[in-house]
């Protein structure tokens, strides 16, 4: 994205954390694009006859976002970060609701290598994921926000030590050790310890 729009939607995000509506309606054109990429970079994980759609994907969230008047908005990084939060959260409640039993009912474990390639993916394993993800943030939050920033979000590694405030080596290292983290708990289907 352009330094200028980069800018410009950072500028309309502290303007819109600080009740300016008008500023979400100026926001919104900006943004459309960049989630409906994330959306339909999630859908595209998702099992062939999902019923779920990209444009409901990006509406679910977006109804979301301007219910989070609470948020502070910081930048553009944060403000996709938290995007695609609430768009993995819309998933996983739509995979829950569609049956899954929790704690293994039927679910197989998930290598990481598997989860992360783009392709079909059961709602099981996206539940699975999940509760990996769940597992890593009780242990290190920090890892599980990179690995939420990064795989879920799209974030560079640059992009993802500015939301955290933290170096672009930190980001590099917690992503390598989540990384291993969540592929040995994924297929071990356990709970492991850090």
């Amino acid at each position: 994205m352009p330094v200028i729009a980069s800018q410009e939607i950072t500028k309309l995000l502290l303007a819109w954390s600080e009740g300016e509506q008008t500023a979400l309606e100026q926001l919104m054109p900006l943004v459309y694009k960049e989630l409906h990429r994330l959306a339909k970079r999630y859908l595209r994980r998702e099992h062939a006859n999902h019923s779920l759609q990209t444009t409901a994907l990006v509406n679910e969230a977006y109804l979301r976002l301007i219910d989070a008047d609470q948020i502070r908005w910081q930048n553009r990084a944060h403000f996709f970060a938290i995007s695609a939060r609430l768009m993995r959260q819309i998933l996983v409640d739509f995979a829950r609701a569609s049956g899954y039993k929790k704690r293994g009912g039927g679910a197989r474990p998930v290598p990481l290598d598997e989860a992360l390639v783009i392709g079909e993916q059961q709602d099981e394993d996206l539940v699975a994921l999940d509760e990996a993800l769940h597992d890593l943030a009780k242990i290190d939050a920090r890892k599980s926000e990179v690995v939420e920033l990064r795989f879920f979000g799209g974030l560079s590694i640059e992009e993802s030590a500015e939301v955290l405030k933290v170096s672009p080596e930190t980001v590099r290292r917690d992503w390598r050790l989540a990384k291993s983290w969540l592929r040995r708990r994924l297929s071990e289907g356990g709970q492991d310890e850090a």
